[in-house]
């Protein structure tokens, strides 16, 4: 079955860096537009970054712009997101998707970023 595995999250401190990994099984990865998004403890999931199947075209929330990176490796049915500058309103459990996937309801299992001093 699909399946969308993010890694990567962990505490960090204001100022420092993540890379987020999201591997895709059994899903025609190369084909479609990854896309990342977040959810803060209360808040509604929130789009954070787009990249096209190509990977040739990238959008980001306002609020991430400069900061964090989207990029894939079709080669390795993987999105990445490096997170630079972190602040503490990035504290979030962050999730990749794509339109046919979330369409249908279906998320992974997410990955906690927690930016804390």
């Amino acid at each position: 079955q699909v399946q969308l595995v993010e890694s990567g999250g962990g505490l960090v401190q204001p100022g420092g860096s993540l890379r987020l990994s999201c591997t895709a099984s059994k899903f025609m990865f190369s084909s479609y537009v990854m896309s990342w998004y977040r959810q803060a403890p209360g808040k509604e999931r929130e789009l954070v970054a787009n990249i096209r199947s190509s990977g040739g075209s990238t959008t980001y929330a306002d609020s991430v712009k400069g900061r964090f990176t989207i990029f894939r490796d079709n080669a390795k049915n993987t999105v990445y997101l490096q997170m630079n500058s972190l602040k503490p309103e990035d504290t979030a459990v962050y999730y990749c998707n794509a339109p046919p996937l979330s369409a249908v309801g279906y998320w992974g299992q997410g990955t906690q970023v927690t930016v804390s001093s």
